[in-house]
């Protein structure tokens, strides 16, 4: 949930590789395309404008795959990246554990 003042960067995966004529439809994301999918980064300023994205990319037909949010400070790499995810993995497991 988006606190009030607390700006947030989201990264939105959808299955496909974009090409950059899709970038007009998503001004103001970075696009990365790989393996399929891509991923759009940047800051969103409300809820409102994160439902506009999703029904952007809804009417464009694209499947979505994700969405991360994370304050804006946040740093993505790769590594880092997976080293979150399994943290995020091993907490969730053990959280279920008898």
């Amino acid at each position: 949930m988006m606190g009030r003042g607390r700006r947030m960067v989201y990264r939105i995966s959808v299955r496909s590789e974009l090409s950059e004529r899709y970038a007009v439809a998503f001004e103001g994301m970075k696009m990365e395309s790989k393996d399929g999918q891509t991923i759009l980064t940047g800051e969103i300023i409300d809820q409102p404008h994160l439902f506009g994205m999703l029904d952007r990319i809804n009417g464009l037909g694209l499947e979505l795959l994700s969405v991360q949010a994370h304050p804006e400070d946040a740093h993505w790499d790769a590594e880092g990246e997976e080293r979150e995810l399994k943290a995020a993995y091993q907490t969730q497991k053990q959280s279920l554990a008898p």
